[in-house]
């Protein structure tokens, strides 16, 4: 009976810290927006930038939504070193993995 408290404990922190979003934006980070693509045709291209970060914790998958947000958060502090103001996705998220292309768009 111990053994399976001690489990249902486990499980319970798993689940929380599996949750919890562990990449917060930089100032210059909050400033740079996440495109579609459609509105970059007129921009500067800084480059690419490819986010990675832990999709799974001690066994247990992450939320997908959390991982593609705490990405495009890698992302966009990252652009903004660059000295881009937009980002957009050049890739799907895989395996905790994420390609993006870094703009220059506003004056």
């Amino acid at each position: 009976m111990q053994n399976l408290i001690k489990l249902a404990s486990l499980m319970a922190l798993l689940v929380c810290v599996s949750a919890c979003t562990w990449v917060k934006a930089t100032p210059g980070g909050t400033k740079v927006v996440v495109s579609d693509g459609a509105g970059v045709s007129n921009c500067v291209s800084k480059g690419e930038v490819e986010s990675v970060l832990k999709s799974r914790v001690g066994g247990f998958e992450r939320n997908a939504t959390k991982v593609k947000g705490e990405l495009e958060t890698l992302a966009r502090n990252e652009a903004s070193k660059m000295g881009g103001d937009t980002i957009v996705a050049l890739s799907n998220v895989r395996d905790g993995k994420q390609n993006f292309g870094v703009y220059r768009c506003r004056p």
